[in-house]
């Protein structure tokens, strides 16, 4: 690898970074695929966040290879990425050209790197790179780090004042009578609570949206709004907080971009040096990602920027749509501490906060990182407040973030799944678990999508590794993989070249797949809700779906309130599931093996594709 090219050095030219950089490199292999790590950069303009930067990243080895004996090139689909800064392998050598100090996992430890990075600081996970922020996995920073970073306290007096409320009732709906409002409500099970409550719309056109937003919703095949967005739509554009509860695949996101982007259409524009107008956190990098889809789709035709701040990814990219500007930042909540910290962006200009699955992120553990990021931000601004649960602690953390708010409820406000989905709930046990996988594949494999969850990254991988090599088209995803495989394999996933993919609950929150015709929760997990979400990415936007659960003696503690909520959803109890029920008070049950393990680990992190997603298929076609 030749050091002084000035591409390294040069921060335009991220575009331009090929594997003539390194020369050749052998083939992917076992013994080399550990060493290496990738990842992907977002790259383009920042109102069309879809490009992605090109590049390749390799772990240093104890002794350099003569690369003109080396076969020629073959680069993974998608290409590589470098990063800045000395990063730290997941395999626990090599120094990966990463941005930032990256500290890998693997098993319960940490794993450090002993390269030199572009920042100027050697080895073992010390100093910072270029890409500023702190060490942490994937160049971030790990929870411990974040909760000891302290941001700069903000003067909130002398504010300028903001427009927020731009809701105009239409002539129809303001014609409803209190008979047909009731009627409409319950007909869709909307409850709302709060005073000076408007009035739900019932088209697209009683929103008074733009004409742009019309036609991108025509494009989309939308016929008319749901009830999320029927009500949430004109309680969003008033500028009151707002508290939002509806099931998965319900069209929460656009009940909140949508009145978003009118607020920004109405706000100064942004100089140098401010940052976003409006700043949404979302859980998990996928769920962000797939809102900024979203936003780039009706904000390009208003010339509105939007980036996408997440983990995983090298922060160059990130860090240069900051400082280009941008109205909307869409976040997870660990990088965009790292961020605000190194001061590569500000929140002074926020006026419009959402968060996005926000049970979600408590679960996860993020209620500190929220409370940092908020104190943040202006107190007079609107923020609007999305779950799919209401439990007690998203209850007790809107009470104290949201002033006078609305709130409203589509269908229950307990723990409710989708009628949509027909659900069925198996008693096994867990050596039988993966032949009753097979057989239930080959009664339901037809070319159409299916998602198989599992509890744990190792046993993820290798129930991945048993299908493939048993042939099926299996690839899997879960949060030890590096987000350039998350990328491919979803990629892989949506267009149907793999029609099978397993998943950790990574995939349970805010994955939006077309046609998912079936979830098999292959271990059943560890909350309800969790339940819920798995079950929730199929039977979306109206359509059908399926959701087959294997369930062991080990999960006797949820049998009766998984029966209330089959009832509840007018499924079938089976006689197996209601006995476990009966006798899960009297008796403790153990955990088998079979594909099952509680410890962190899996194969991540060794390079573009790794683990069990290069297990080639086997030579029969199983179904």
């Amino acid at each position: 690898m030749n050091p002084y090219d000035n591409r390294y050095t040069d921060s335009t030219s991220y575009r331009n970074r090929r594997s003539d950089l390194v020369g050749s490199t052998p083939p992917m292999v076992p013994s080399m695929i550990g060493g290496a790590s990738s990842s992907y950069g977002r790259g383009g303009p920042a109102y069309n966040m879809g490009g992605r930067g090109a590049g390749s990243a390799f772990g240093t080895a104890p002794t350099a290879p003569n690369y003109k004996e080396l076969p020629p090139f073959m680069p993974p689909p998608g290409g590589f990425d470098i990063g800045r800064g000395g990063g730290a392998s997941q395999r626990g050598f090599g120094g990966r050209l990463g941005d930032g100090h990256d500290v890998g996992r693997r098993g319960g430890g940490r794993d450090r790197g002993g390269g030199r990075g572009f920042g100027g600081s050697a080895g073992f996970g010390g100093g910072r790179g270029r890409g500023g922020g702190r060490g942490g996995r994937h160049g971030g920073s790990s929870k411990d780090d974040l909760d000891n970073i302290a941001l700069p306290k903000q003067d909130f007096r002398n504010l300028v004042p903001f427009e927020k409320n731009f809701y105009i009732e239409s002539p129809s709906v303001g014609a409803m009578s209190d008979h047909e409002l009731m009627a409409y409500r319950a007909s869709r099970e909307i409850t709302v609570q709060g005073h000076d409550i408007p009035k739900p719309i019932r088209t697209f056109q009683d929103a008074n949206f733009p004409d742009y937003f019309l036609e991108v919703i025509a494009k989309l095949g939308f016929v008319e709004p749901t009830p999320i967005q029927a009500q949430g739509w004109p309680m969003a554009l008033k500028g009151r907080d707002l508290i939002g509860i509806a099931e998965t695949g319900s069209g929460k996101t656009l009940a909140y971009l949508l009145p978003a982007l009118v607020h920004i259409s109405a706000q100064p524009r942004l100089v140098q040096g401010e940052g976003p107008i409006v700043l949404v956190l979302a859980p998990t990098r996928e769920l962000a990602v797939q809102i900024q889809e979203e936003a780039v789709k009706f904000g390009s035709r208003a010339n509105i920027r939007s980036t996408c701040i997440y983990g995983g990814a090298p922060k160059g990219p990130q860090i240069r749509d900051l400082k280009r500007g941008v109205e909307i930042v869409i976040a997870t909540p660990g990088r965009l501490i790292d961020m605000l910290e190194a001061q590569h962006t500000n929140l002074r200009r926020v006026t419009n906060l959402v968060l996005d699955e926000a049970d979600r992120m408590l679960d996860m553990g993020f209620e500190p990182q929220i409370r940092k990021i908020i104190g943040q931000i202006r107190p007079d601004r609107q923020t609007l407040y999305w779950s799919a649960t209401w439990p007690r602690e998203v209850e007790t953390l809107a009470r104290q973030f949201l002033r006078n708010p609305y709130k409203v409820i589509i269908g229950s406000p307990d723990l409710k799944a989708n009628q949509s989905i027909n659900q069925v709930v198996e008693v096994l046990t867990e050596v039988e678990k993966y032949n009753r996988l097979i057989r239930l594949l080959k009664e339901v494999m037809d070319g159409s999508r299916i998602l198989i969850f599992i509890e744990t990254k190792k046993g993820c991988d290798q129930v991945t590794r048993q299908l493939r090599m048993d042939g099926w088209p299996a690839l899997s995803i879960h949060g030890d993989k590096n987000q350039a495989e998350r990328d491919w394999v979803l990629a892989e996933f949506k267009s149907g070249r793999s029609s099978i993919m397993t998943a950790t609950d990574v995939a349970a929150r805010g994955l939006d797949v077309k046609d998912i015709k079936c979830v098999i929760n292959y271990d059943f997990p560890s909350s309800l809700e969790d339940y819920v979400h798995r079950i929730g990415r199929t039977g979306r936007a109206g359509a059908k779906g399926s959701a087959f659960t294997f369930f062991t003696h080990a999960n006797a503690k949820f049998a009766r309130d998984l029966i209330k909520i089959l009832q509840d959803a007018g499924q079938v109890v089976s006689p197996a599931l209601s006995a476990l029920a009966r006798s899960a008070g009297s008796r403790q049950f153990g955990t088998g093996g079979n594909f099952r393990s509680r410890g962190r680990g899996g194969y991540g992190n060794r390079g573009h594709i790794s683990g069990s997603n290069i297990i080639p298929l086997g030579s029969r076609k199983p179904w």
